[in-house]
């Protein structure tokens, strides 16, 4: 990218410098990239997902949820924002969506191989214990009584220690969870507080703009705790 195409999608800040800041071509709005999905195009003029914001090449932008994505393909925002006629994929938005599946499923293989993550109830329910439990990930298939008593318990302890109530994933498949922890099936994990929980709960956030991370047919979905609430 060049240094006018740098600025052209990113915009100087006060100093001159590349801004932080991206504006949604849907809202036409400025906003916080952490909340926003970068788009660039590829050889054939096709708009792809940028889901980590690293593709070569001008990007634009939009606000990370389902409405303002809809919006910028029926408005005819991304050739107005690319400046020339693209292509955009009628299953632009579900491959958005699975783009940032992966990209959680991705930091959850990451917490396994740096030792960040606990597996199964018993070694969650320790993690909650001690109050190193940052995030929880429920199986979307699994029952209520055991995430209820490790949501019961975590709840207490970070109260206790005055730290923020873990908030919880439910939208994968105990087959998922377990295909990406090398086993045949898992219904409960724990992240420990830290780095890698603030990532997992940014990507997280984008993910809720698609998909219900709690799944509303949950009979405990009330007292859930949401990443966008926590």
């Amino acid at each position: 990218m060049t240094p006018e195409e740098e600025i052209e999608e990113f915009g100087p800040d006060r100093r001159g410098h590349k801004s932080r800041e991206r504006k949604c071509i849907a809202q036409n709005l400025v906003r916080d990239p952490a909340d926003m999905i970068r788009f660039v195009r590829d050889p054939e003029n096709n708009v792809v997902p940028d889901i980590t914001g690293k593709l070569p090449g001008r990007g634009v932008w939009v606000s990370a949820d389902l409405e303002n994505l809809e919006k910028a393909i029926k408005s005819g925002a991304f050739p107005r924002g690319f400046k020339s006629k693209v292509t955009v994929p009628d299953n632009l938005v579900g491959l958005v969506k699975d783009g940032l599946k992966r990209s959680v499923l991705g930091l959850l293989s990451m917490a396994k191989k740096s030792g960040r993550i606990a597996l199964g109830f018993d070694q969650v329910i320790a993690q909650a214990r001690d109050g190193a439990l940052g995030f929880r990930v429920e199986a979307l298939d699994g029952a209520s009584d055991g995430r209820g008593k490790i949501r019961t318990l975590s709840r207490a302890v970070a109260r206790e220690m005055e730290l923020n109530d873990p908030p919880v994933i439910g939208c994968f498949t105990a087959l998922e969870l377990g295909d990406i922890m090398g086993r045949d099936k898992l219904v409960h994990a724990g992240i420990g507080r830290g780095k890698l929980s603030r990532r997992l709960r940014e990507e997280a956030h984008r993910l809720s703009g698609f998909v219900a991370l709690v799944p509303t047919d949950w009979d405990d979905y009330a007292h859930e705790v949401k990443p966008k609430e926590e």
